[in-house]
């Protein structure tokens, strides 16, 4: 069975998903529920990973009072106004 749904998205990106669609043949509907089923059957995130990044999973130690944040915004500082 065979349900509308009306959903509220930016108009680019609803643009950008209608050319995807168009490129692959399918329908913006079936991408979207294939998405959506995708969802259902992964439960734990690291199954949607590829081998290759699996592999690396733990390969780096950061000690415990890392904060990600803010390396993350210093680095964005440095990059935009060097």
């Amino acid at each position: 069975m065979t349900t509308k749904l009306t959903l509220t998205l930016n108009q680019q990106v609803i643009e950008s998903a209608k050319a995807y669609a168009k490129r692959n043949g399918k329908s913006l509907s079936s991408i979207v529920e294939s998405y959506l089923r995708s969802l259902e059957q992964t439960g734990d995130a690291k199954q949607t990973l590829s081998p290759e990044v699996k592999r690396l999973l733990g390969s780096v130690k950061l000690s415990k009072n890392f904060d990600y944040k803010k390396e993350l915004q210093e680095a964005m500082i440095k990059k935009h106004l060097s």
